[in-house]
């Protein structure tokens, strides 16, 4: 009896293909394996045997997908990959280590579709499983290298913190005649070092220099700038009388400088003269200081002057008053009439109503305004805020 016409041909080529795709399943460029629903193997292909080391003839039939996992894998498996199975009928991108005859660990994600019946019963679950080494390798590197990068960073906030401790002094020097104390308040938690700094120092007897300022920016090349201003104003104020030519000085140490970080600062020289003391302001960039008398409201001090370190040819101006017993000078940062609620800042009127309010000792004035200004931002300040007071006994 005789083929019908292409029969043959026909045939020979459904052989191929099911060669090829034989081929195909045994030398895939991913591994492949087919279980039973409960992960009895029953087929797996030499992709998988060549990239773990794994016979067939002791993996087909019997060993169970979850026995060649490390422990923690056979634990997700049970928790994770084995529910969302059934739930779904697929579970994708599932980071797996399959454990190799020899013991090493072979890192992999794993694909799998749960095959069933036209009844909804389970049939059998098919799994890709692709090998991740380099993926894992990558992402090792990637967790070094922030692990680093946390610990540089560490390292930058510690010496930042160490430099700030010399910037702000631990208490006000004692000077006979006046009543001086101060509060800084870091912005945030406190772990970012910020520009702000102030200083108090003796030059002579009964001559005395208190400087406040702030440094633009945040963190250890602010407080490198912080530094600098700092040690630059206690230098210059022995060369010179005046606080202008004292910040005239800073200004051009900060253009020569290699830092495009600028500053302001509030400089008040006092002298002792009898029983009142001369106090000499000058300002730049900065907000003025508050001057507070017996019976009257607090009025600023000194004249508005340029920023430091940002405009060629600046000027900066003298301001002389005399202090008497009772009188308060109060010098503040920007932190305090800018810290904000709702949209809303602080303020200077707010600020003269708590100086006014309080006239107590340096310490009652200077606590007063910090728990107000942090109150007023729900004890989350946005900036950092500096605080000098200095009386007059």
């Amino acid at each position: 009896m005789s083929t019908p016409p292409g029969e043959g041909s026909d045939a020979a080529l459904q052989e191929a293909l099911l060669q090829d795709l034989a081929l195909l399943y045994d030398h895939a460029p991913f591994a492949y394996l087919s279980t039973t629903p409960d992960g009895l193997i029953v087929r797996v292909n030499e992709t998988f045997l060549s990239w773990t080391g794994h016979r067939r003839e002791h993996l087909v039939g019997r060993r169970r997908f979850i026995e060649l996992l490390t422990v923690g894998g056979r634990i997700y498996h049970e928790t994770h990959y084995a529910p969302t199975l059934r739930l779904q009928g697929t579970a994708r991108e599932i980071a797996l280590e399959i454990v190799c005859p020899d013991g090493r660990r072979l890192p992999v994600l794993v694909n799998s579709v749960l095959d069933r019946d036209v009844d909804g019963t389970p049939r059998g679950i098919r799994t890709a499983v692709l090998d991740a080494t380099e993926r894992r390798r990558y992402e090792q590197e990637v967790l070094a290298a922030k692990r680093r990068a946390e610990e540089s960073e560490a390292r930058a906030l510690q010496l930042a913190q160490t430099l700030q401790q010399t910037l702000i002094p631990p208490a006000p020097p004692h000077i006979p005649g006046l009543d001086v104390a101060a509060a800084y308040r870091p912005a945030g938690d406190g772990r970012l070092v910020g520009g702000d700094f102030y200083d108090v120092f003796q030059i002579s007897t009964d001559d005395w220099v208190i400087a406040l300022g702030d440094v633009q920016g945040k963190g250890a090349a602010a407080a490198v700038v912080t530094a600098l201003a700092r040690y630059t104003v206690r230098a210059a104020s022995v060369d010179h009388d005046s606080p202008s030519d004292v910040l005239h000085t800073l200004d051009t140490v900060l253009h020569h400088a290699e830092t495009d970080r600028f500053c302001t600062a509030v400089l008040v020289r006092l002298r002792r003269t009898a029983e009142t003391w001369s106090a000499t302001v000058a300002c730049g960039g900065h907000p003025l200081p508050l001057l507070r008398r017996p019976g009257r409201k607090p009025v600023t001090v000194g004249e508005y002057g340029p920023l430091l370190g940002a405009l060629p040819g600046v000027r900066f101006t003298d301001t002389e008053v005399t202090l008497g017993p009772g009188d308060a000078l109060v010098l503040f940062t920007d932190g305090v009439t800018e810290g904000r609620r709702r949209g809303h800042f602080y303020g200077n009127a707010r600020l003269v109503a708590v100086i006014d309010e309080h006239r107590g000792t340096a310490a009652d004035v200077t606590g007063a305004i910090l728990a107000d200004v942090m109150a007023y931002q729900s004890d989350n300040a946005r900036d950092d805020i500096a605080v000098v007071t200095v009386a007059v006994n």
